[in-house]
């Protein structure tokens, strides 16, 4: 059997622990800045992680991490 492709754009947006739980950084940081408040930048810092559900399908898209 021939190796499995990973999804590429899966696997540069998200990373998966070693308790297995998959990891991601929150959208919104990229532009339109100025008008944010800092205190929702500063949150937005932070990474997340996903639910049960969404990580079963992130987690099929990169089979060998």
């Amino acid at each position: 059997m021939p190796k499995i492709k990973s999804h590429r754009g899966v696997a540069k947006r998200f990373w998966i622990t070693a308790t297995g739980k998959v990891k991601h950084k929150k959208p919104g940081l990229r532009h339109l800045l100025t008008g944010m408040d800092g205190g929702r930048g500063r949150h937005m810092r932070k990474a997340q992680y996903l639910n049960k559900v969404d990580s079963d399908v992130i987690k099929k898209l990169i089979p060998y991490r």
